[in-house]
Formats: C-alpha cells, structure tokens, sequence
C-alpha cells in the first residue's frame, strides 16, 4: 500500500457521523481536535458533523455544547465552527433512526458539497458496533461515490474470543482497509518518534540490537484514580486497559525490525511479526514474570476498594508490572520491564533504553554510568542520552551527563493533541498509526494467558500505598536479574 503524505493546506471534504456523540470522549477530545484541523483550515467550508446519542437534543443545544468543549478561543470562530454541528436522538437498535440519520446525512452532504465522504466514529460501547455497522450497510447511510471509513474505539474486545466476535461483526460490512482503530498513544508525538530516532540515526540504527542493548523498561503511571471510569475499570483491570493496547504497541515499536520503506503496509507487517515474537507465558512462568496490585489508602487518598462503584472485595489489579520476553533475531535475551498504575507518584510515560557497558573499558577502577536513551513521551516530550564526561579540573574521573537530544520547533508552532493527528490520518485514509485486527489478535493472546494464569491462581493481589511507585514486589522484578528501575 502506497503511504499517503498529506500536507497541511489541503483541504478536506467529510461528514462526520458521531455515535455517541454527548459523551466524554466526544466533547473532550474529538470536537477540539475537528476545531484545530478547522482553525488550520484542513476542514473548512464542506464539512459538517451529526452528533448522535439517545438524549433529546435540539441541534442548538449541541452546537452550545460544542463550543462549550473548546478552548478557549474567538467566539465568532467557535459559533462559525458549530454551525456545521448537527444533533439526532438516536437509538442505535433502531432501523426507523437510520433512516432518518440517512436523509440527515444525504441533506448535509448537498448542503455542504462533501462528495459522499464519510466517517464513523464509534465513541461508545463496543457491544453496539455490529449492529452499527450492520445498519450503515443495511439502511445505505455508506455511500457509493465516496470514501467510508469507520473510527473505533477502545476497548476491542475482552479477551481475543471477544475480539474476534466484535471483528467479524464489524468486517461483515466493512474492509480491513476501512476499520480504524484507535489507540491514541499512536498519535503521541513522542511515540511517532520511536521509528524516527530508531531508522533514522545510524548512531542508533546499528545499536539497536542485543549485542549492544541490556534492556528495555516502558513506564506509564498515572496519578489519578479510577475516577469516573470505575464501572468500566473493574471489569478490565490495568491488564487489558493498558497493557494489551498502549504498552504492547510501544513494545513493537521498540523491538519491529526496519521495514522496507516507511509506508503503512511494511510498518504494520513489522509491527504484526514484532507482536507475533512476544514469548506466550505457561501459568508458572506468569506468577515468575508479572506482579499485579492495589492501590491502598495513603497520603489522604481512598483505596481503591473505597472508591465509589468498586466492590469492597474486588481483585481487579490498578498496577501491573512485568517482564517480557522476545524470540527474534535482534532482541532474543533483551528483557522488556513493563509497569503501568494508577494513584502512583506522578503522572509520566517514557521509555528507557539501556545500553551495555563497554567491553575492556580503560576506566575500569571507575563506577562508570550506564548509557541510556530516554524518550520522555509525557509530560516533557523530550529525549535524552546519558554519557559519561571528564569532571572539569585536574585528574581523570568521569561524571554522567544528559545531552539534550529534544526535537526542535524551529517555528513555534504547538504541538498538535493525538486526536487531532489522528483524524487527519484518518480524512487522508493513511492508517500507518491505527492498529491492525492482526495487531490486536496477538496482543490479546500474549495478555489472555497472563489473565487467565491470574484468574486461576489462589495468590491475592498485593498492594501499594497511593503516592508510591507500586509494589515492592516490582521493584524485586528486576533485582532478581541484577538490575533496577531507572525512573
């Protein structure tokens, strides 16, 4: 598949069908980001947006609510933008509403001058998109001199069997080459810059194997609780939240051979094989590698089995931490840390590459500092490499120091959000940064034997005060092979 390079002039022509339109994820993420790709005139005159949701609302009451959700801004340009906002109560079992969401449709899409171009976007439960899917086809709401694209979101499934459910329901109706799944990380500016340090320094490029690295340590904590996600969050656990989609897909990004060309066919085959390499853990192997914990009260914060909806016995895990292992060429005997928590210490996702020491070093009477590469995702967005340097003055000893390798905005411009990155990919069909059902599939089946090793074992969930860096059972991970966290 030939990759497409869309530049930031060209215009764009779409509707925009939203289900799930009066939820969180709508008015906190996808609106501001259609109103940056509109302030950069990427969607402009010929496009609009029908918001759909079972609420009665009045298409004034949404646009309200539209420009509620943006930044703060020009009101005369946030009104001008949500007049392409258009609201249906909608029920999504029901056919009689498709047909109305049709007419709807087939009016703007005259109105605007869009073409025909049409993308779904699937902001709610999971279990509704078949029957989605099964009425955009059924009631003809797809249309036939057009692009049909349908956005998903996450979670995909419970488990692969779910998965694999949830994805034939979908790819009845719909090409692979139309689905687009969502996993935001992908759109992280730090993130999109794994594969460019990686291919695109040979300073890196011919290290990056197991000859030269130690290992590898991902880290994603949160500060926050469950919060308002807790009905949703004891039915999934940091596991499949975190884990199964963002981790998995840094993991393939660190450890995908180079592909051919940068492109979204040999990306995603690299990505697949990459995924495909992860070592399957036995039961035993699971209780050896991975810890799985609580958060309790400390430092004036509740529990997790005091929060609100949670059961006061739940064993659902909010940390997890993990070693993981990779049967490829490049990576066989590099060990892969993972970790990812709620209530820990700050707020931060990054990446930390660990670098053997140098064989016959002159230096040896010296505790000489590794070298690392970091790439600080959230919330720095930076990058930087420890050295070893001479301390100025006299005598030899050495020092660690950063060097700075942190992107430059040459013009100043802001770092666009995920989402905004994400739709425009998404306008210009170039799914290099979505997931792939085969992504998914091999994701699961490396996480469904870590969750069903857990649901089979008598072992209880140990726990973590709020405010800490998890368990010391994850710290006791890595001590047994001699090494430690490096954040």
């Amino acid at each position: 598949m030939k990759v497409v390079q869309l530049k930031m002039s060209t215009k764009q022509q779409a509707l925009f069908i939203i289900f799930g339109g009066t939820g969180d994820l709508a008015k906190r993420k996808l609106y501001p980001a259609l109103f940056a790709l509109y302030q950069k005139g990427i969607i402009n005159e010929h496009f609009a947006v029908i918001g759909t949701a079972r609420r009665p609302w009045t298409d004034q009451h949404f646009q309200a609510v539209v420009c509620e959700s943006l930044p703060e801004q020009d009101a005369a340009a946030a009104r001008k933008f949500a007049a392409h906002f258009y609201y249906q109560s909608h029920n999504v079992n029901d056919t009689e509403h498709y047909v109305t969401l049709k007419k709807l449709a087939q009016k703007l899409d005259e109105k605007y001058q869009i073409g025909g171009n049409r993308l779904f976007y699937l902001a709610m439960s999971p279990r509704f998109f078949g029957t989605i899917a099964q009425h955009l086809k059924s009631q003809e709401i797809v249309t036939a001199d057009g692009y049909n694209r349908v956005i998903i979101e996450k979670p995909f499934g419970h488990d692969y069997q779910s998965a694999a459910e949830l994805n034939q329901s979908i790819s009845k109706y719909f090409s692979e080459d139309d689905v687009f799944r969502i996993d935001h990380y992908l759109g992280k500016e730090m993130v999109q810059n794994i594969l460019a340090i990686r291919f695109g320094n040979n300073i890196f490029n011919s290290l990056w194997n197991n000859r030269y690295i130690d290992n590898l340590q991902i880290t994603l904590s949160e500060s926050l609780g469950v919060e308002e996600r807790a009905g949703y969050y004891e039915t999934a656990g940091a596991l499949r939240d975190m884990v199964q989609n963002h981790i998995l897909q840094i993991v393939s990004l660190l450890t995908m051979k180079m592909p051919t060309t940068y492109s979204e066919a040999d990306i995603r085959r690299e990505k697949i094989c990459a995924l495909k390499a992860l070592k399957v853990y036995q039961p035993q192997e699971v209780a050896e590698n991975f810890v799985r914990a609580q958060y309790q009260a400390a430092n004036g914060l509740k529990g997790y089995r005091q929060e609100d909806q949670i059961a006061s016995d739940s064993q659902t895990e909010t940390f997890v931490a993990g070693k993981l292992k990779v049967a490829s060429e490049n990576f066989a005997g590099v060990p892969i840390y993972i970790r990812t928590g709620k209530r820990l210490r700050q707020k931060a996702t990054r990446i930390d590459v660990i670098f053997k020491p140098v064989p016959g070093n002159i230096f040896a009477d010296q505790n000489l500092a590794d070298n690392i590469l970091t790439i600080k995702v959230e919330p720095e967005g930076k990058v930087s490499l420890q050295v070893n340097v001479k301390k100025i003055g006299q005598g030899y000893q050495l020092q660690e120091q950063q060097l700075d390798l942190s992107p430059e905005n040459r013009n100043g411009q802001q770092i666009p959000e995920a989402y905004e990155k994400l739709l425009l990919d998404a306008l210009a069909g170039d799914a290099t940064n979505f997931t792939h059902w085969e992504e998914v599939a091999y994701s699961w089946k490396f996480v469904d034997a870590i969750r069903q090793a857990w649901d089979n074992s008598q072992q209880p969930l140990v726990e973590y005060p709020c405010g800490s860096m998890g368990p010391k059972q994850a710290d006791e991970l890595l001590a047994i092979d001699h090494r430690n966290w490096i954040y």
